[in-house]
């Protein structure tokens, strides 16, 4: 079992810049792939990016692609997502999660969630 909480949102003006943490409890996450998610309102959950377990492999999604970047510090058991440049669009509840596999863009393929951190992006 794998305990991840997510801090680090909050209201933020459009062109700011927010960095969420998530911290891993209950077992070490550098045998996990780990991503960010995000769910806005009304909306499916979708990817924002994913890392791999050593964290040399990171993906991510278009919505914000070249904006946000994703790092982990497996001795920390922490995972991070700075983002800039942020726009009203990002708005949404911010999820972190832990995979088995190798480095899957799925939801479905994530074991472990986090109860989420909310983003609000005000123009």
């Amino acid at each position: 079992q794998v305990d991840l909480v997510e801090s680090g949102g909050g209201l933020v003006q459009a062109g700011g810049s927010l960095r969420l943490s998530c911290a891993a409890s209950g077992r070490p996450i550098s045998t996990y792939a780990m991503a960010w998610f995000r769910q806005a309102p009304g909306k499916e959950r979708e990817s924002v990016a994913a890392i791999s377990r050593s964290g040399s492999t990171t993906i991510y999604a278009d919505p914000m692609k070249g904006r946000s970047t994703i790092s982990r510090d497996n001795a920390k058991n922490t995972v991070w997502l700075e983002m800039n440049s942020l726009r009203p669009e990002d708005t949404g509840v911010y999820y972190c999660a832990a995979s088995r596999l190798a480095l899957p863009t799925s939801s479905r393929a994530y074991d472990y969630w986090g109860q989420g951190t909310q983003v609000t992006v005000s123009s």
